[in-house]
């Protein structure tokens, strides 16, 4: 497929089917023989709004990358699942990997924001030799969703009660601002990484890849970060100015530092 032509160019979704059943969006943009860059966004987002509506797609095709994208299982154009158990971290982890196999692709670099960089650091330890280098941008040091006042969320989605916690304010804000969005599966998300068992990132077992960690200056997960970037053997950080975590995919300067370093 050729590279996307508009800022805001989405081709028709192909549906993957995951290891238990659920369909999962996918988007590609380039040369097949070109190498492959895997992008996966954030809680309550989806591709067309952390990669594609933020200029990373026409970005990295207009390096030569060839793009596969994913809508996560709850997301975008996927199933939405309302039942927590169907959102194990683990689970995520799998999508990734089915999507690889179902692809053909033998190498490739990854890209994740926030939950889908959490869901990316599992991935490259888990896939050492096939996950070639990281972006992790926001990576939760916590487990993802940790600072969500569930009791709330669940009154707010299910009641319509206000939100008094603002943390919690602000993830309805970004769940409302992206059309489409299934509150009672995202709910569910935040619901089943808890009964899960979702562990913070293991800085003793940090992917061995070249690692870049990028996190906003005014995210509060910032510290966290750094030493998560720290743990690994080729890790770098990089600050992204004047970004909280809910702005940072469009930061101009982490597209640039993510370019420069898939660039390798």
């Amino acid at each position: 497929m050729s590279a996307a032509t508009s800022l805001t160019d989405v081709p028709a979704p192909t549906f993957v089917m995951s290891e238990d059943g659920f369909r999962l969006a996918t988007y590609t943009w380039g040369d097949e023989g070109q190498p492959t860059v895997m992008l996966v966004h954030g809680f309550a987002s989806s591709t067309r709004d952390n990669w594609v509506n933020t200029g990373w797609v026409r970005d990295l095709t207009s390096d030569g990358f060839r793009v596969l994208a994913l809508d996560q299982r709850g997301h975008g154009a996927s199933d939405k699942p309302h039942e927590s158990r169907e959102y194990a971290l683990a689970a995520l982890a799998r999508d990734v990997e089915t999507v690889l196999d179902t692809y053909l692709v033998d190498t490739v670099a990854y890209v994740g924001y926030s939950l889908g960089a959490r869901v990316g650091w599992e991935v490259a330890r888990d896939l050492p030799g096939r996950i070639e280098r990281v972006v992790l941008g926001g990576v939760p040091d916590g487990v993802p969703l940790s600072k969500l006042d569930l009791d709330q969320a669940r009154a707010y989605v299910r009641e319509g009660a206000a939100v008094t916690d603002e943390r919690t304010q602000q993830y309805i804000g970004l769940i409302e601002r992206v059309g489409g969005n299934d509150l009672e599966a995202l709910l569910a998300i935040a619901e089943g990484l808890r009964a899960s068992g979702a562990a913070d990132p293991d800085p003793t077992a940090a992917p061995t890849q070249p690692v870049l960690i990028a996190t906003g200056s005014r995210d509060a997960i910032l510290e966290g970060s750094k030493a998560l970037a720290a743990a690994c053997p080729q890790g770098r950080f990089v600050e992204i100015p004047n970004r909280h975590h809910f702005n940072a995919p469009g930061s101009r300067d982490f597209r640039a530092a993510a370019r420069e370093f898939l660039a390798g």
